[in-house]
């Protein structure tokens, strides 16, 4: 068999389309992969941009609690067992009581002095108590005159003027005085002023009075709140018939609200008493009349007062003799109660004279005659209540 073979320019055509058959479909796709396959943009380095961050928020994620390190332990307290467990606390609190006490002669009037310590016996609810102190003051007085101006007796009217006048007369420069009268309501006429014309023009006023009606528990009770604000030993001369008509108050409240206030005592002058003796041979204002004594005396001894009830306007000026000598002179004692529960109950206190063997004390004037005398203090005090 015969074979041709082909022209050699033929054999080099024919190569070349060979060698362009077999590259074509190599060199397509490399020109399309741009088209198909972006190229992805490189990331810029810090130096370039701002941070690499998408358009999305930020979360950050919360770390566990296991990864963080625990907080150093607290020491441990030391343990103090208690008997059947129970919790104690400690709080020192020493109470003192001082009383004011006021010796007087019951002739004369006059102040006891240079008693000492060793003659002074004092009675806490029946006990007998140390007294570590004892000193005297003569010192200007704070005082409230608390008189009853009521339309229901001029006789009455014209015994509280009277006796007001001499109290008023007794006053010293350094004392400072108020005026409050009371009939249905209570009403501040002059406060608290040494300033003796005005307290002449309060009491120069009391012309006309308004209602019949005297609330003395109401009043009373407004002016032992009143003056338990000021600090010191204060008083309060209430002078009026000691009747009460229409008070919210009750005897017990008034009387629970004198134990309860301390360092105020009360001087009692009745008014009244002479017409009660014109009229006396009993009935229903005899007894009215007693029963208000009764009250009067009893706001002044609850206080360490003193109670008067004058029948004639000539006993005025040995009264308020007395009472200045009460309120001005008088002895402090101090001591330190055997009871000392802050329980705030009301202890009982009586204080007496004795001398050296424990005897009543017996005094006697200068011919040797025996002198009575009265000791003036209050009848008692509150213990302080426990502080939570």
């Amino acid at each position: 068999m015969m074979t041709i073979l082909p022209h050699p320019r033929a054999r080099i055509l024919l190569l070349l389309s060979c060698f362009l058959i077999l590259t074509l479909p190599a060199a397509a796709p490399a020109q399309e992969a741009p088209a198909q396959n972006p190229p992805q943009q490189t990331k810029p380095t810090p130096d370039d941009a701002g941070p690499d961050t998408d358009n999305g928020s930020i979360i950050l994620k919360k770390k566990k609690e296991a990864d963080e390190p625990p907080p150093p332990a607290a020491p441990v307290a030391p343990k103090v067992k208690n008997p059947d467990n129970e919790t104690f606390s400690l709080r020192v609190d020493v109470p003192i009581v001082n009383i004011d006490a006021s010796v007087i002669l019951d002739k004369t009037h006059q102040f006891v002095p240079g008693l000492k310590a060793n003659n002074f016996l004092i009675l806490e609810d029946g006990v007998p108590q140390t007294i570590t102190s004892v000193r005297t003051t003569q010192t200007p007085i704070t005082a409230v005159m608390l008189l009853e101006f009521a339309a229901n007796s001029y006789y009455l009217i014209n015994d509280m003027r009277n006796a007001s006048y001499y109290f008023f007369r007794s006053l010293r420069p350094d004392d400072y005085i108020a005026v409050i009268t009371y009939d249905l309501r209570t009403h501040i006429l002059t406060d608290f002023t040494n300033n003796k014309d005005l307290i002449a023009q309060s009491l120069q006023s009391l012309m006309i009075p308004g209602f019949s009606d005297t609330n003395m528990f109401d009043a009373l009770y407004e002016t032992l709140d009143r003056t338990s604000r000021i600090e010191g030993r204060k008083y309060i001369i209430l002078i009026g018939s000691g009747r009460d008509t229409f008070s919210k108050l009750t005897l017990d409240k008034i009387l629970a609200k004198v134990k309860n206030t301390p360092n105020i005592t009360i001087f009692t002058i009745s008014t009244g008493a002479l017409l009660n003796e014109l009229r006396s041979g009993g009935g229903p204002r005899e007894l009215d009349y007693l029963q208000a004594q009764n009250q009067m005396r009893t706001f002044a001894s609850m206080t360490g007062g003193l109670s008067f009830a004058p029948i004639f306007q000539g006993e005025l000026p040995d009264i308020f003799a007395q009472i200045n000598q009460s309120i001005r002179n008088e002895y402090i004692l101090t001591y330190r109660p055997t009871n000392n529960k802050n329980d705030g109950t009301y202890r009982k206190v009586k204080v007496l004279l004795v001398d050296n063997e424990g005897h009543p004390l017996r005094m006697q004037d200068e011919k040797g005659k025996p002198q009575k005398y009265s000791v003036i203090a209050r009848d008692g005090y509150s213990a302080k209540l426990p502080v939570e």
